[in-house]
Parts: structure tokens; sequence; C-alpha cells
């Protein structure tokens, strides 16, 4: 049945309502109707549809979205569940906005709005560069996000001639001494350089934290080879480990966020997981769109260089289906809340 003339433009939000997930799938549904409610207006409506966290569960949720002539597809959450959903979008020629942050889970009609770790260190890293930190040397967990983001730094232009040196160490092991070792190339005629200027540390936790105290014990002085991260280390706790203090790490500028979760709190009465940001501006890119005669959600119209400000600042969506962001650095200040010490560009253009 063709969907009624002069409708107005329908946006499918596909996350978990049921299931282990459930929480998450909750808080990106309450920012996508904030957003409806801000920014929307008579041209667009929201429809939900429960994955249960699933691929099979997306599956149904996308075949329902399809039923109730939805424009375009917001989520779903999980990787499995995008590459399932993504069977219904693209038969019947949806794009879908996911939250995935797996490049695998995107491409051909499918866009992750995601925090890619890849172009989190690529912007720490290009600012540690213009700070003349140009050599370059990661110590990574031999995980899928660690693998990940050297498999990105490998094939990104400006950093792939920059990287000294990698190692990577067992994230279950309770000692990374002889990655660390192995990480330095000394120079008899440089006496104290150990061949690189910045060290990229991707993990998280009470790891993140264990490595870094482990590192001038082996010869490699924080206040000599500074310590980049990704926004892993945001919910780390990185001040309360000396080690890391004056690292540097890339992360959506504080301002926009703060506003978001004092609004969301405002209306549900808690504070919202992280990533439920990316629900309000999925929603609030649609709504936007959604006000153009005729709608028009098409690759060409997403994927406008320019971009688009959110919550998190600027974004935009890549024909090759990942995003770019405009992240912002933080420093970390020893028993204090990080300080910004670079603003998130205004533009794609800005560079450090």
């Amino acid at each position: 049945m063709p969907p009624p003339v002069n409708r107005s433009a329908t946006a499918a939000v596909l996350v978990p309502l049921t299931g282990p997930q459930a929480v998450v799938g909750t808080a990106l549904l309450n920012a996508a109707q904030m957003a409806m409610f801000e920014i929307g207006d008579d041209t667009f409506t929201l429809l939900p549809f429960d994955t249960k966290g699933t691929p099979e569960g997306a599956v149904a949720a996308a075949q329902a979205a399809v039923a109730q002539h939805a424009d375009i597809v917001i989520g779903p959450l999980f990787a499995g569940e995008a590459k399932a959903a993504a069977m219904i979008t693209r038969q019947n020629g949806l794009n879908m906005v996911s939250f995935t942050s797996d490049r695998t889970a995107v491409g051909d009609g499918v866009y992750s709005l995601g925090f890619l770790p890849g172009p989190q260190a690529v912007q720490v890293i290009d600012y540690a560069r213009a700070q003349n930190r140009p050599r370059l040397a990661i110590l990574a967990p031999s995980n899928d996000y660690g693998r990940r983001i050297v498999e990105w730094l490998y094939n990104t232009p400006s950093v792939a001639p920059t990287i000294a040196t990698v190692q990577y160490y067992d994230p279950a092991a309770p000692d990374f001494t002889g990655p660390i070792k192995r990480l330095i190339k000394t120079d008899p005629k440089k006496p104290g350089d150990v061949g690189f200027d910045a060290l990229l540390l991707p993990d998280e936790g009470q790891r993140l934290r264990g490595v870094a105290s482990m590192l001038s014990s082996q010869g490699i002085d924080p206040a000599q080879v500074k310590l980049l991260g990704t926004m892993l280390w945001d919910d780390s706790k990185p001040n309360s480990e000396p080690a890391l203090s004056g690292g540097w790490y890339a992360a959506p500028a504080m301002a926009g966020h703060a506003d978001f979760d004092a609004r969301y709190t405002r209306a549900f009465g808690s504070h919202p997981p992280r990533i439920a940001s990316l629900g309000y501006d999925a929603t609030a890119l649609a709504a936007v769109l959604a006000r153009r005669g005729p709608h028009d959600f098409s690759a060409a119209v997403l994927t406008n260089p320019l971009g688009f400000a959110g919550v998190d600042g600027l974004f935009r969506l890549l024909p090759d289906g990942t995003s770019e962001r405009g992240y912002a650095i933080d420093e970390v200040v020893p028993g204090a809340p990080v300080k910004e010490i670079a603003p998130a560009p205004a533009a794609f253009s800005a560079a450090y």
C-alpha cells in the first residue's frame, strides 16, 4: 500500500526497549523524543520500534518500520542489529543512521553516528603533532577496540608515517612490563630518548591506570613523553593516576553536552547514559531535514560536507558510512576535573 499523500515525514527509531539493554535503549528513545519536541514540527513524526537487543528483533523492527511507511531509520544500537536490519532497509531504499561504532556495520545506506574510536585517536594525535610531538608510539590492548584503532591509524595518511612503534598487550594480563619494554627504541647518540614523543594508550578504567603506572619504572617518563587517549579516558578517573597527569585525549566539547544532560535530567528525572545524546542528534537531524519539501533523506543530503551541529559538537556523515566529528582536546588535571585545552573546531576546515 503506498503512503498517504501530503503526510508528515516519519522517522523510525529502532532501539532495545526490552531485554538486557533496555535501559540504554529507553534513554536513546527519551533523547529522541526530546529532540522531536524541541526541534520537530507538524512535518515530522517519530515511531519507536523495539529491537529487543537482538539481530532477529532488529529485523522485525525494521519490517514494522517499513510497514508504517518510515522515511528514515534511526538506530539500531549494536553492530549485529544494524547488519541484520540493513537487509530490510536496503531492500526498501531506506537510509539508516545507526548508533554503532563498528565500522564493519556501515556503508551502502547505513551510517554511523557513534563515537568512532579511530577518528578520536587521529584528532588527538594531530593535536600532539601540532605541539611538536611528531613521533608516535601506540600501546594498545589486543582486543577488537585496540586493533581497530591501530588499523585505522595505519590507514590514515597523516598519521601512518609518524608511527614509530606499536605494541599490544593481553587485556587480561596482570603485568604489562614486557610490551612496555618492547616499545623503547634506544639510540646511544641520544641518551634518554626512547624513540617517540607521544604515546597513545587507547584503553579504559583500572587497566588504563595500571598500564600508565608502570611506564616510569620501565624507562618511559610521562614528563618527557606526552600520553594520549580516546574518549575511553572520560569515564576512567584518569585524574586519580599520577602518571596520566597532563595527558591529552579527544572528547566532545563539554558545554553542549552539559546543557543536554541538564535538560534530559529535568525531563526524565535521571542523568542520561553518555550515548543518549546520539539519540537526540540523529532525531534532530531528521527533524530538520523533514522541514524541507519534499522530504529528502537521500545520501546526498545526509552526507552534506558542511556537516551539522549536534549536542556533542560538529559532525558529518561520510559517503562510506562512517562519521567525522569535531572533538575538543582535554587535559588530565590531578585530583580535579579535566581541563579543555583546545576547543572543538567550528568548521571541518579548521585545524589545530
